[in-house]
């Protein structure tokens, strides 16, 4: 379907958002690590609540929603498939970012979730964790490096993943029902997209 130009009016109860797609086809000119004390840890098998309360602590306020929809059965099929790899950034002992890699397609790594908790932006942890991110993928034998994110996302999100190599390619508009009207989120999560009831 192809929008008109001009304004399109979203339904009461529903979101929308403008959805960039980056991708990189070679290895990257590397960033210089930020210095903090952050380290990343492979969760194998990652137990259903562990991984809901970090997908919920890094991306409720950007209104990261469809994970949070899924039954445990339907997140555990996820998380856990062959070919998922899930980290997490630790800093002083406590989980505050989290990486989901998809190894499935070959020749290809999607970045399906890539963030840190509020308390860590701005403070390198993210350029880190893109390091981390980036030596994991490309130490397999790839063609290609893929993200998306969108215009509910923290507002630099775009210019990160271009700062560390990625190049956008695609963009679409994604409609959905509000997180917050509909139970997976509370209505206090991302005071920067008013509630339209």
């Amino acid at each position: 379907m192809i929008l008109p130009d001009g304004y399109s009016d979203i339904p009461a109860g529903k979101i929308a958002a403008v959805v960039t797609h980056l991708e990189m086809t070679a290895v990257p000119a590397r960033r210089d690590d930020p210095v903090g004390a952050w380290t990343l840890r492979k969760v194998d098998a990652p137990a259903l609540d562990w991984y809901r309360d970090l997908h919920r602590r890094v991306g409720e306020e950007w209104l990261w929603f469809s994970r949070a929809r899924m039954s445990d059965a339907e997140l555990a099929v996820a998380i856990r498939a062959p070919g998922i790899e899930v980290y997490a950034l630790i800093v002083d002992g406590r989980d505050e970012g989290l990486l989901e890699l998809d190894f499935r397609e070959p020749g290809q790594c999607e970045l399906v979730y890539f963030g840190v908790t509020a308390k860590l932006i701005g403070t390198g942890a993210a350029r880190f964790l893109m390091n981390r991110a980036l030596e994991l993928a490309w130490s397999r034998d790839l063609s290609r490096v893929w993200v998306h994110t969108c215009t509910l996302d923290h507002p630099s999100a775009v210019a990160f993943y271009q700062r560390s190599g990625f190049r956008p390619f695609r963009r679409q508009v994604e409609i959905a029902n509000d997180p917050r009207l509909d139970g997976p989120l509370p209505r206090t999560a991302a005071k920067h997209m008013p509630i339209i009831e």
